[in-house]
């Protein structure tokens, strides 16, 4: 019988928040499909009924949590998908930079656009 092997610890902090983000996803995102594809309906999306609900301050701290949360649960997923097929030493520590730097970028771009969005200027 094949061994199972998991990168993920119990104990791990990292494997605490993977599940954590994953119910704060689903809740959030039913929220999303909800209001955008039953209350508004796609065709009725236009950017200044964006910019109106990302203005509110609920909206904006959900989206924004929502854009952290997303970033996180698929970086660390990636990471550990890549750690559970075998990757180590140098590729690893590499592959492990890469993903941080490029998920802080993604969250750095993802908080400029909503600020923009909700009107917010940052001197």
């Amino acid at each position: 019988m094949a061994e199972y092997y998991t990168s993920f610890s119990r104990d791990d902090t990292r494997w605490l928040l993977q599940r954590v983000t994953a119910v704060f996803l689903i809740g959030v995102l039913a929220f999303h499909f909800m209001l955008l594809h039953f209350v508004h309906h796609a065709a009725e999306i236009e950017f200044a009924g964006t910019q109106a609900r990302m203005s509110q301050p609920g909206y904006f701290v959900t989206m924004v949590s929502f854009l952290i949360a997303a970033t996180f649960h698929g970086v660390n997923g990636v990471y550990n998908a890549l750690v559970n097929q075998g990757l180590e030493g140098t590729p690893r520590a590499v592959i492990k930079y890469g993903l941080i730097i490029t998920g802080l970028l993604l969250v750095i771009q993802g908080i400029r656009v909503a600020t923009v969005m909700a009107g917010v200027t940052i001197s």
